[in-house]
């Protein structure tokens, strides 16, 4: 085998000549400092994206004139200008490593991050963090270019080699340069963390083994076309010292020599795991919100028919309760209307425009019950466990809608488990507080902060990638007929994100699978929010004169009927502005009962603002087939249609007359 490669020293002071011009072409700003606080090396984007003069950059420059610039033209905000250049002095002489985000007055948000060179000084990295993806392809080029051109006389090799690795050991890659045999020159620090190989003994591998698997034909291949001369970038999963798997790009670039061979190539290497984990669900989001618009809009003239023929065959039931026709003809279409209404409910609920019942409470406990609810449930071979601690796990959510959740995971992992027919079945359910921070939480798509983290795992018979990709899908469903509707998992998904988390799945065959669910947490409940007292069924008679509001004559029709049986003269309108004029000329109005989504510029909640705050309507309701998307929230009772006459009187009764 080959021994250590070194280039002559004019080629090195070459190179390293080179490496200076090369700094500049990257667009991370550059600064090395040394122990004085001067400017011992830095580079021209530096300079460019702080805005700073280019007469300003000298070797010895001292830091604090870089300080005095910032203050003078307000960089830092207003204050003191004599504190705020001590108070950023002081920090700098600390020589403390350091990772910050800044705000810069045009709105570029800076990351500044800062390492010590110990006998040398401070190096520190400027990153436009509103490009990253931008700047980590313009990184690689730069860090292509570090390993080309490195140069420079005997005596300062050793030192610009030593700051070199200082630089390349403090960038979140993988960098190396091995020769046209194979064989590792150069590796950086992230060779070790990743695959265990010493740094200073890089020519003991092989540059085919910390690339991707070994043997692997792919790896292999693009390997040799890099050293072929072609610069290539492929994606792999490969395995970690301490067994993590992750996510992979790798990027080689062949170095020609004076002989127009190659003489090596240059690999750099990300983890891209949460990228691509990120991808996968912004992917996953965006199909989703195509198919929650396409039903949330269905759902809104569905919810007004059943509304009709539910009102209607309601009203023909108690006209001719007598009649035989009525339960062999009219009770199986009332029923099926009801659920055609259930349908829709759950349709709504994925499109998250079903309105929730959110409330704060301790989701242990809750837990537990459902957990004694569904033992009963379960085969006596199959193990459920619980685990929450013993901290309460406090969290704003509709209650109903997150137990119908757990019980329908629950479900779903006993029904694999059956499938899989598995020696020890378990289903595990474990719950946690968990904090968020910016990174985990944009590979989540939520905000950063604090999380109730719910994972309900089974070892059943998992599932394929396939199946993973639309196991969110309503109407999607691996069940035999009659077994499933596939609403399950797609409710859970609308009731999940609309209650500001996320839902994952993660599975594989024959290893069972294992649901996800981050839940914003929040403080203990007040007694003022605890749920109020039910209201009775009955309605009283003579309730006065009621507006009603619907664009749909044959819902209005339905509602009017409604309406009088509660006991309420009621006059119509068609759209909002008609109504607006009704109330502006029409004294005593005692209800409004409005649909919030109507033709016009007038929807139901500005009508609502209106009679309540300008005309003294006591009682205002409104009433839609959906919430759309944007509609903003108020304190007006929201009923979903279809309803009956029993949840409308027991809505009104409950409110001041």
């Amino acid at each position: 085998m080959p021994g250590p490669y070194t280039l002559p020293a004019d080629a090195r002071f070459s190179r390293y000549e080179s490496l200076r011009a090369a700094l500049d072409l990257i667009d991370q700003g550059f600064t090395l400092i040394d122990s004085n606080l001067r400017f011992v090396a830095w580079n021209k984007t530096f300079l460019r994206m702080l805005d700073f003069p280019s007469e300003m950059g000298f070797v010895g420059a001292p830091f604090e004139s870089f300080i005095r610039y910032n203050v003078e033209r307000g960089e830092y905000g207003a204050g003191d200008p004599r504190a705020q250049i001590e108070q950023r002095m002081r920090a700098a002489r600390a020589f403390e490593a350091h990772e910050i985000e800044r705000m810069r007055p045009d709105g570029t948000v800076m990351l500044v991050r800062g390492v010590p060179v110990p006998g040398h000084g401070f190096v520190t990295l400027y990153s436009d963090i509103t490009a990253r993806k931008r700047a980590e392809r313009q990184i690689l080029e730069h860090n292509a270019l570090l390993e080309t051109r490195v140069a420079e006389r005997s005596a300062e090799l050793r030192r610009s080699e030593a700051r070199m690795r200082l630089i390349t050991d403090s960038i979140p890659a993988l960098i190396a340069y091995f020769d046209r045999d194979g064989v590792y020159r150069y590796i950086n620090r992230g060779y070790h963390d990743w695959f265990g190989l010493d740094t200073a003994n890089p020519g003991a591998a092989s540059a085919m083994e910390p690339l991707g698997a070994a043997g692997d034909a792919r790896v292999r291949s693009h390997v040799a076309r890099a050293l072929a001369g072609e610069a290539v970038t492929y994606e792999y999963e490969t395995a970690l010292v301490g067994g993590r798997r992750v996510d992979a790009r790798t990027t080689l670039i062949p170095e020609i020599g004076v002989d127009g061979r190659v003489a090596g190539c240059f690999a750099l290497t990300f983890d891209i795991s949460e990228q691509k984990q990120a991808q996968a669900m912004l992917v996953q989001a965006q199909k989703m919100e195509a198919l929650g618009q396409l039903t949330g809009g269905l759902a809104h003239d569905f919810n007004n028919i059943l509304t009709v023929v539910i009102g209607n065959l309601g009203a023909l039931c108690d006209a001719r309760g007598a009649d035989p026709a009525v339960a062999e003809l009219i009770d199986p279409a009332l029923e099926a209307a009801r659920r055609g209404a259930e349908l829709i409910k759950g349709l709504l609920s994925f499109a998250r425009k079903q309105p929730l019942q959110a409330q704060a409470a301790d989701l242990a406990p809750m837990l537990d019950a459902v957990a004694r609810l569904v033992r009963r449930s379960l085969p006596e071979s199959l193990q459920l466990a619980i685990d929450h601690g013993a901290a309460a796990l406090w969290s704003r959510v509709d209650v109903h809608q997150l137990q119908n959740t757990l019980l329908n995971l629950i479900f779903n992992a006993r029904d694999g488990l059956q499938a899989h027919l598995c020696a020890q079945p378990r289903i595990d359910i474990q719950a946690a507080a968990q904090q968020l921070d910016a990174s985990a939480a944009a590979a989540l798509l939520v905000e950063p902060g604090a999380y109730v983290h719910i994972e309900v795992g089974d070892n059943g018979c998992g599932m394929d990638a396939a199946t993973q990709a639309r196991v969110f899908e309503p109407f999607f469903t691996t069940k035999g007929a009659g077994r499933g509707s596939g609403l399950g998992l797609a409710m859970a998904y609308g009731f999940v994100r609309q209650s500001g988390g996320a839902i994952t799945v993660r599975s594989r065959l024959g290893q069972g699978t294992t649901v996800s669910m981050w839940l914003p947490a929040c403080t203990a409940a007040s007694p003022a929010e605890l749920p109020a007292d039910p209201v009775p069924d009955a309605a009283p008679r003579e309730q006065g004169l009621a507006l009603l509001v619907e664009d749909d004559r044959a819902v209005r029709k339905v509602v009017r009927r409604t309406l009088l049986e509660l006991g309420y003269s009621v006059i119509e309108a068609e759209n909002g502005s008609e109504a607006m004029q009704i109330l502006e000329r029409t004294p005593g109005v005692a209800l409004l009962l409005s649909d919030v989504v109507m033709p016009g510029g007038i929807d139901g909640r500005a009508l609502a603002a209106h009679a309540r705050d300008r005309c003294g309507v006591a009682r205002v309701v409104l009433m839609s087939g959906y919430a759309p998307e944007g509609t903003p929230r108020s304190d007006v009772p929201l009923l979903a249609k279809p309803f009956t006459r029993r949840q409308l009187a027991a809505l009104l009764e409950g409110m001041p007359a």
